[in-house]
């Protein structure tokens, strides 16, 4: 039962998520682009599919607060409401950066990267590399025993 909370609800839920993701069109880079293209042939899709996503979590995130323990059991940190660091402001906009140049973020990089194309690859590859690499910058994303953490502890709630 165990292994079932540890790796069955995660992959579960990637997989739910990874259709979602299809079947809202937000994989197509176009789409997203459209959204950001506030002044010209702007899509509102995928404010739609943001505000059906908060919708969703509001009441999740809020049972995992009480719970203090993700569905697998490992704790769970998140971080505190309005705690804003340089590295939150960085990631911040990285993220932003090459999401307005692709028009892909993480989740739809995932699910494009099993189509195996070689932008999509890309996209994955590089990724993986920053991920690798935030993980061994100071206050990276985890902590030594591995569980998910907030980049300051003293910014986190942990369970």
């Amino acid at each position: 039962m165990r292994a079932i909370r540890s790796y069955g609800v995660p992959l579960l839920s990637g997989l739910l998520f990874g259709i979602g993701l299809i079947v809202s069109g937000m994989t197509d880079p176009q789409r997203v682009l459209g959204f950001l293209d506030v002044a010209g042939a702007w899509n509102p899709a995928l404010a739609l599919v943001m505000g059906g996503a908060v919708l969703v979590s509001m009441p999740a995130f809020a049972l995992a607060r009480r719970r203090g323990r993700a569905w697998g059991g490992e704790r769970l940190c998140l971080p505190e409401r309005g705690t804003v660091t340089p590295q939150l402001v960085g990631g911040s906009a990285l993220f932003g950066v090459g999401w307005g140049l692709s028009g892909v973020c993480p989740g739809p990089g995932v699910v494009l990267a099993v189509g195996a194309t070689g932008p999509a690859l890309l996209f994955f590859a590089a990724m993986l590399a920053g991920m690798w690499l935030s993980d061994r910058l100071p206050q990276g994303g985890r902590g030594a025993s591995g569980d998910v953490a907030a980049p300051s502890k003293t910014a986190a709630t942990c369970g």
